[in-house]
């Protein structure tokens, strides 16, 4: 890296060394470096999938510092040339190369996370259980409840998010991976959540420097979901979008 850059990068670094020190404060081991951030493959945080219950997991401490860690070791670069990018490049949307129990079933992956997201679902028959035609959603964005009804003029009511969105993933390193890793990215559930669409539609392509979900309760969450989604892609992060993670992650130490 050439040295002209440092005096713009030491700034951000130091924010993610802090945010470190203010978790390790909690008294707790900090994991060894290079840790991920890890969740259960077949129900990664996002809405509840048991009635009554609250809409916003929370992080345990251990998953706060294994995020901690985990963006303090991805790349910190600034953006690549967005030329070339395509959602093509991704894959076919809503393959069913990944599924949320880790294998093939059959179904396309827009209606496996509406069946992972959404509480009181209703079937279409002869579908082979694919098909959502109803449910609830409890928004982890929006915090409200939405109810989805499939059809031509209501689905886009819920809209399934890129927590990375692909655009940011391709100006971080996205590029550089094969079509069949852009198409498991796509589709990956970790990388997915049922969503408000509105919501999801003002968002677009932002990384967390500049867009946060208005539900301040989920950030935590929201942003340690994406670094998980990063480190296993081996993306970077901006300058400015680690030190907004480090912010939010820092802030999850204090309302413990």
């Amino acid at each position: 890296m050439s040295a002209r850059y440092l005096p713009r990068l030491l700034p951000p670094l130091a924010a993610v060394v802090a945010a470190v020190a203010v978790l390790a404060g909690c008294g707790l081991p900090l994991p060894s470096p290079g840790a991920g951030v890890t969740y259960d493959s077949t129900r990664v945080p996002g809405p509840s999938s048991v009635p009554g219950s609250s809409p916003v997991p929370s992080l345990t401490p251990a998953q706060v510092r294994d995020a901690v860690t985990a963006v303090a070791a991805l790349p910190i670069k600034g953006r690549a040339p967005r030329t070339g990018y395509d959602r093509e490049a991704f894959g076919p949307a809503w393959t069913d190369d990944v599924d949320v129990s880790g294998g093939h079933n059959g179904c396309d992956t827009r209606n496996d996370v509406l069946r992972r997201d959404l509480t009181a679902e209703r079937l279409k028959p002869g579908t082979h259980g694919c098909v959502v035609l109803s449910g609830t959603l409890a928004d982890p964005y929006t915090g409200r409840t939405i109810v989805f009804t499939r059809g031509r003029s209501t689905s886009s009511r819920v809209q399934i998010d890129h927590v990375v969105a692909l655009g940011d993933a391709w100006v971080t390193g996205a590029q550089q991976l094969t079509p069949t890793q852009r198409t498991t990215l796509a589709n990956d559930p970790l990388n997915l959540l049922a969503v408000d669409g509105p919501t999801n539609s003002a968002k677009r392509d932002a990384d967390a420097a500049s867009w946060l979900p208005p539900n301040k309760v989920y950030r935590c969450t929201y942003v340690a979901r994406q670094v998980a989604v990063k480190s296993r892609y081996h993306l970077w992060v901006t300058a400015a979008e680690a030190v907004q993670i480090a912010r939010v992650l820092a802030g999850c130490s204090r309302a413990r």
